[in-house]
Parts: C-alpha cells; structure tokens; sequence
C-alpha cells in the first residue's frame, strides 16, 4: 500500500501523480509487495542546497522499524537514478 502525502502549492494538481509514480518506483527498485507501504512526502526544506522542498521515502515492512530515505530536492525533480541511489542502503539482501 502507498500512502501519499503533500504539500499545498501550485504543483498540488500534479503531485498526486508524481508521488504515486515515485512509490511505485520505489516499490520495484526495492523488490517489495503490498504488504510493504511507501509512503512519499515532500517537505519543506531549510538547506539551500535543496531548493526549498526534499522528498522523504518511507518504507515500513510487516515486522520491522520504519526505515527512510531522503533525497535533498523536490518531488518533481526527483529521477530514476536519484531514486536507486537513495534507496540503496534499504534494499534486502538474503546473505
């Protein structure tokens, strides 16, 4: 399940989407099913560096801490390649 969650402004009509499309990204880069929630938020950031929003992806598995990723950008600006890189200290491996 992904749960959304953003910020009011004028990219509101499109954040829906962009979040939903971010979340499903996330849920394949991580290999994980429904029984996983993503949840994608893009806060306000204080750091100049990123642009004034940051996007956090949330990963909350059955039987484990909430785990997060954050990219330093807003939701909008967010690529594939951004999105693997972040994600990489969450990913599973079976050793």
């Amino acid at each position: 399940m992904a749960r959304l969650f953003f910020r009011r402004g004028r990219d509101r009509e499109a954040a829906p989407d962009a979040a939903r499309e971010l979340a499903e990204k996330a849920r394949a880069v991580l290999g994980v099913g429904e029984e996983t929630t993503v949840s994608i938020t893009e806060i306000a950031c204080g750091d100049p560096a990123c642009g004034g929003a940051e996007t956090v992806v949330l990963v909350m598995r059955p039987g484990r801490r909430t785990e997060a990723a954050k990219l330093m950008k807003p939701l909008s600006t967010v690529t594939d390649e951004d999105l693997t890189e972040a994600l990489a200290p969450l990913m599973v491996t079976d050793a």
